[in-house]
């Protein structure tokens, strides 16, 4: 059965529902959340809120979905006819940019990740996984091409999330280290794209 697309007020109630929900998620963890704080960060009553979402995890899932495809779009955006380190360095960029945006989503998507990703394995399996395999095939040409230094390219993308992803999830660590006159992510910049620029250098 077809669903009746949603009036201008149902999907700003959704929009705000999802909100609230991403701040409650992202301080509290799944299991830490309920959909009465939920409720009330929304300003929604809990029976309005369960006439939107039928449940915790429904809530959960949309945003996780929401996110995957977010956080996946600097990769697709990797062209395998473009030179090959301005490709990776706009990718480190576009990943940086990610995590300056969008913080809430990143630690949301840590924590799932750290109760090992119940509510989105599926999504690895049918997305994650064949794009990065598809754009590890692309750094491998590049590599047999002499345009690269040869390097395991699967572990090349883990070590892009993991140092432009890492000022999203350990900002608080960050700042406390660098002190809040600081801009972390406009040094980490300079820092990534050299350092990467550096390492993949044929």
């Amino acid at each position: 059965m077809t669903r009746k697309p949603q009036t201008r007020i149902q999907q700003r109630n959704s929009e705000t529902i999802l909100e609230a929900a991403l701040e409650v998620f992202s301080a509290q963890g799944f299991r830490g959340a309920t959909l009465d704080q939920i409720a009330e960060v929304a300003g929604l009553s809990k029976p309005n809120l369960l006439y939107y979402f039928p449940s915790k995890e429904a809530i959960h899932v949309t945003l996780l979905g929401r996110l995957l495809d977010l956080w996946l779009e600097p990769l697709r955006a990797l062209n395998p006819e473009g030179e090959p380190l301005t490709e990776i360095m706009a990718y480190i960029r576009r990943k940086l940019e990610l995590s300056r945006a969008y913080p809430r989503e990143s630690r949301l998507f840590a924590n799932e990740i750290l109760q090992g990703a119940p509510r989105i394995r599926a999504s690895f399996v049918e997305d994650l996984k064949p794009l990065v395999d598809e754009k590890a095939a692309v750094l491998d040409m590049w590599m047999d091409q002499g345009r690269l230094k040869r390097l395991a390219p699967h572990h090349l993308i883990f070590s892009i999330w993991a140092t432009t992803q890492h000022y999203a999830d350990f900002d608080v660590q960050i700042r406390a280290i660098l002190g809040e006159d600081h801009d972390p992510l406009a040094e980490a910049e300079g820092f990534l794209t050299d350092l990467f620029a550096r390492t993949l250098a044929p």
